[in-house]
């Protein structure tokens, strides 16, 4: 697909030109339909400005030209309607390959809404429920009824707040274990409350206890996990478990439903939203519009070391699903209409609400990079709270997550906004500067 959006140009001191203002009238007419089946529409038609959302282009543009990231895909969803689509920069610096509307980013861990979507369909269906303990499909964990506690005067278990497990150095011997209170249940794999590899001290043995094999799929790897205690009581903390606790989710999906994950995700939600861009396996039509990681160097951006496709079929629903931003829109769009897009009913406008509603009370605020007030958390979803209290440029009962590779999105039920912002790598701020620049466009 061609590249017909928004060409990159260079702001004025105002931040916005009139060069910019016909770039972004062009586009909304130039856009061609892809497989997704939001349709674009004039900004004013869904209560945007078309003179304030090109301060998104300028915005994003400053951060290219500072060399804080490579290539931005920007996009804003209003009312069922695409009002913004925006490309800028590099897919590829060294190859001179600018990025375009369907560049392929990895999307880290903006897998794991989808992979909760995937779990309350089965909830739905009565084949889960969130009260049942993991042990209940993976029988290995009904062993999983250890928790580390550190030893007297024991050092801090290395990466303790990266929840991914890393191994420290003599970490893995400085704690004892006492008997977890209960069984670690969906509900808690969801919230992240579970305690499993949440960068405590189980987390740092890890790697020791449970070491992942180039062959191991999900159904080999993941009973391997009940040998790690747990970094704390279930249901006592909020930590993010970065891989294990999500991994464990697809597993348990794979045992329910009797397909593979990949199998199950392709057939109940990608090809019902018209997600054709969307799975774990870089296949090689699609390879030429893979978007390169970038990392910031002592000269600037400097490609990242590249995640190559697993050789066996790991499909990590934590972290491990590739997409394109308008791909990525069908999935929000339908989350913001209940459950429903185009006639197709993944879950009930109720199911929605229950996974967007706080389920962790005031304990997620403050971690992981979260805000110290004004945040909750669902299942499998951020939830803002309060945007004062938190500083966030989103209105109050929005949902959404982050992956690592720089990608986020925001749904925000109040306006009927999704918001998508894609990146790879880096990013010095420009997520928060994208945000703040969605909001002032909302004039109706």
């Amino acid at each position: 697909m061609k590249n017909q959006g928004v060409k990159p140009h260079r702001a004025g001191r105002a931040g916005v030109t009139p060069l910019l203002l016909a770039a972004a009238a062009l586009a909304l007419l130039t856009w061609p339909l892809g497989a997704g089946s939001v349709a674009p529409a004039k900004p004013e038609e869904v209560g945007l400005s078309s003179e304030r959302l090109t301060r998104i282009t300028a915005v994003v543009r400053r951060h290219i030209e500072a060399k804080n990231v490579a290539g931005v895909v920007t996009l804003v969803a209003r009312r069922g309607k695409i009002a913004y689509l925006d490309v800028q920069g590099m897919a590829d610096i060294e190859a001179n390959r600018p990025i375009q509307k369907d560049g392929i980013f990895r999307l880290a861990s903006m897998s794991k809404p989808i992979t909760g979507v995937a779990v309350m369909m089965l909830v739905e269906e009565g084949k889960i429920r969130l009260t049942d303990p993991v042990s209940r499909f993976i029988p290995e964990f009904k062993n999983l009824n250890k928790v580390a506690v550190a030893k007297p005067n024991a050092p801090p278990a290395a990466g303790s707040g990266a929840g991914r497990g890393e191994a420290g150095r003599g970490e893995v011997d400085s704690f004892d274990i006492v008997s977890a209170t209960r069984e670690i249940t969906i509900r808690d794999l969801l919230t992240h409350t579970s305690g499993l590899v949440s960068g405590g001290l189980g987390s740092a043995a890890a790697p020791r206890l449970a070491p992942r094999a180039p062959t191991d799929t999900l159904a080999t790897y993941i009973p391997k996990l009940a040998a790690v205690p747990l970094d704390f009581q279930p249901g006592a903390l909020w930590r993010y478990s970065g891989q294990a606790g999500f991994d464990v989710l697809s597993r348990v999906i794979e045992v329910v439903s009797g397909q593979p994950f990949d199998v199950f995700l392709k057939q109940r939600i990608f090809d019902p939203l018209g997600m054709k861009d969307t799975s774990f396996n870089l296949t090689p039509d699609r390879a030429p519009r893979m978007v390169m990681q970038y990392q910031r160097g002592e000269n600037g951006l400097q490609k990242a070391p590249q995640n190559q496709p697993a050789t066996t079929p790991y499909f990590s629903g934590a972290g491990g699903l590739m997409s394109t931003a308008e791909d990525y829109l069908q999935f929000g769009q339908m989350m913001l209409n209940g459950g429903e897009l185009n006639g197709k009913r993944l879950i009930s406008p109720k199911t929605m609400v229950l996974m967007t509603s706080n389920h962790t009370g005031d304990m997620v605020n403050g971690q992981f990079g979260r805000p110290p007030r004004g945040m909750g958390f669902g299942l499998s979803m951020q939830i803002v709270e309060d945007p004062i209290a938190a500083d966030l440029r989103v209105s109050k009962g929005s949902y959404g997550w982050a992956g690592g590779t720089g990608v986020s999105f925001w749904v925000e039920p109040e306006e009927k906004i999704v918001s998508i912002f894609f990146i790879q790598g880096a990013g010095a701020g420009l997520r928060p500067d994208f945000e703040n620049a969605v909001r002032q466009a909302i004039v109706d």
